[in-house]
């Protein structure tokens, strides 16, 4: 997989930029910039290379129509502001365009063409869609890992009609999961929540061969709870999953796994209630597990300093309340810690990892944290992306 980095010759050049700009919108205005600011080094890097950049990005899920609520209008006006340049959003219908129409004044550096997803052939992969997208420019570029694992024009049909390189963030992007699923430095522990065990199982199997420990917190942590014989009250749990945690503990023993769940909870009668520490024994009828308690996070963090590289994906608790944020909070603190003393090399991934952290200020003292979603989950399942397949 080449990067655009590598390229000599980018004066002049028209690039394609595929990024990923599907930001979350209330009533027309960014709720959360992440996704933009993580771009800005790579259209610093091409503007410094005098290469022409042309934006093809999506929001939301339109289906091939034309939704002004979905504009990239917001996003548009919001890069402008961070990179102190103009950019101009394209609105004319890209499929009556040519590569003549673009850059015709001749200050204009970089253009955004309207959400891709207006057009109904982007999301069917179509050929000819993708052929035309290739027609406007010199080179196609790859900075939407959070994307790649779609098989989307933009993403995975256009490589086959022009040179076509990772961006810079990919590249860092594939490092770091490289780094902690193929060039491992152990001991390696993983800590993943999420509500259901049944969508990280794939995961779960696949790290299990190549992880120390895999810590199961969050509302997942409850199925294991309650297979163990703790009632877990009226927490969310998942149905029909006994045979998933025996297919887990089998897995753990065989390839010398730990598997860690919380020993100590805390939990509220409401997600709006007083918090309470409570022994897995001592849980009531009417209370929800929230949190993972002292005794958890004490466990959690003596892991965490004996290990030379930590994934985080997914919150030990209902942090969104401060009630019962604290396992959260202190499992951050120590990977921060140990990340400030150079002695760990952590990946934090996942929209409510990268939200908590968001909330405490704290993503640059993570190693990396990824902004994909499904691209991310797939990568560590082992699947092979699309977009990343393309590029190859």
């Amino acid at each position: 997989m080449k990067c655009i980095k590598d390229e000599l010759n980018l004066s002049e050049k028209k690039i394609l930029l595929r990024l990923d700009l599907n930001v979350p919108l209330d009533n027309g205005k960014i709720t959360d910039t992440t996704r933009i600011d993580k771009i800005i080094p790579t259209i610093i890097f091409l503007l410094k290379n005098n290469a022409k950049i042309i934006i093809l990005s999506h929001i939301g899920r339109p289906e091939g129509k034309i939704v002004n609520a979905l504009s990239l209008k917001p996003v548009c006006e919001n890069l402008k502001s961070k990179i102190n340049e103009n950019v101009t959003l394209i609105t004319r219908n890209l499929k009556k365009m040519n590569s003549a129409d673009l850059f015709n004044n001749q200050n204009e550096k970089i253009l955004m063409f309207e959400n891709l997803r207006f057009y109904e052939e982007e999301e069917k992969n179509d050929n000819e869609f993708a052929k035309h997208l290739a027609s406007l420019a010199d080179i196609y570029v790859n900075e939407a890992f959070s994307c790649s694992h779609r098989t989307h024009a933009s993403i995975f049909e256009i490589t086959k009609f022009l040179p076509s390189y990772a961006g810079l963030q990919l590249k860092l992007e594939i490092d770091a999961l490289s780094r902690i699923t193929s060039e491992i430095k152990k001991p390696v522990t993983c800590i993943i929540g999420g509500s259901k065990i049944s969508t990280k199982i794939n995961i779960i199997k696949n790290l299990i061969p190549k992880f120390n420990n895999i810590i199961l917190v969050g509302a997942m942590a409850n199925n294991i709870i309650r297979y163990n014989g703790h009632n877990i009250g009226k927490s969310m749990q998942e149905d029909n999953c006994d045979k998933i945690i025996e297919e887990i503990f089998s897995l753990s023993i065989k390839e010398n796994c730990k598997i860690v769940y919380p020993e100590d909870v805390t939990v509220g009668k409401s997600l709006n209630g007083s918090p309470e520490i409570k022994g897995l024994n001592d849980i009531f009828k009417d209370e929800l597990i929230l949190d993972i308690g002292p005794k958890s996070i004490k466990n959690i963090n003596n892991i965490i300093e004996k290990s030379n590289t930590i994934l985080w994906n997914g919150p030990a608790g209902y942090f969104e309340n401060p009630n019962f944020a604290k396992g959260s909070l202190e499992i951050a603190k120590k990977i921060i810690e140990m990340n400030k003393t150079n002695t760990i090399y952590s990946v934090a991934g996942g929209g409510d990892t990268v939200a908590l952290l968001n909330s405490m200020d704290e993503i640059n003292n993570f190693d990396f944290v990824s902004t994909a979603g499904g691209a991310f989950l797939e990568y560590l399942e082992g699947k092979e992306l699309p977009g990343i397949k393309a590029l190859n």
